[in-house]
């Protein structure tokens, strides 16, 4: 079986990633910490037995993707007007290109283990559709197999709400669907706290996120107690 991740991220500019933690801690940091995040899940992917598709945005910036995370890596451009339209396309280009179970996935849960990756995938040898929900309300890792992917999944869908994973698998109610455990997606400094506190004594502690974001919480919780 052939099989591979599409991997979905954006150009870490001013006003285009984590804006919701861009009002908490100001642009620069925030791109840095969101550059921790694509390179620590990209050390993670590469632990799955699976090829990765770089799925990104904006479409001129490849040779700058290329720079950053190495032009050994496949990357593709995200293609279409809305992020439904967006991630169906790239389903559809995957497939076509002979790939039998693929699974999308994004950039906002750095600390996702290479396991719960390989998981999904074995899911998918006995079920249809395999979905990760995340505690917003959206999901954090969607998979098909190619017999039985559905075009309109993705259509419809109010993004960036707390409907987008009820409204998805309200869709898949003829399909035999997996639903894996929950998971965090990283959009508030709540968020990002929580993840520095639960990685503590985690193989994820010694990772370029953990390292950025431990200080980032210590200046924004603990600042004026330290002195930072």
């Amino acid at each position: 079986m052939k099989q591979c991740i599409l991997f979905y991220v954006k150009y870490p500019k001013k006003g285009y990633v984590k804006t919701r933690l861009a009002k908490n801690f100001g642009e620069e940091e925030t791109l840095k910490l969101y550059r921790c995040f694509v390179e620590d899940m990209m050390l993670t992917l590469e632990h799955v037995q699976s090829d990765i598709r770089i799925c990104f945005t904006p479409e001129d910036k490849k040779k700058a993707f290329q720079k950053w995370l190495g032009n050994h890596h496949s990357f593709f451009v995200q293609k279409g007007k809305d992020l439904g339209e967006r991630l169906k396309n790239s389903f559809i280009e995957a497939f076509n290109a002979k790939y039998d179970r693929v699974i999308v996935l994004g950039s906002d849960s750095p600390d996702l283990p290479a396991e719960m990756v390989t998981e999904a995938f074995e899911k998918l040898e006995t079920h249809d559709v395999v979905i990760g929900p995340a505690e917003d309300g959206g999901y954090y890792l969607l998979g098909f197999k190619k017999e039985q992917f559905t075009h309109g999944v993705f259509d419809n869908i109010s993004w960036s709400t707390k409907k987008v994973f009820q409204e998805t698998i309200n869709k898949l109610k003829r399909k035999n669907v997996c639903v894996l455990p929950t998971w965090t997606d990283i959009d508030t400094l709540d968020d990002l706290k929580k993840l520095v506190e639960r990685n503590q004594k985690t193989k994820f502690s010694k990772s370029k996120t953990m390292q950025y974001a431990s200080k980032i919480i210590k200046k924004m919780y603990y600042g004026d107690f330290f002195g930072l």
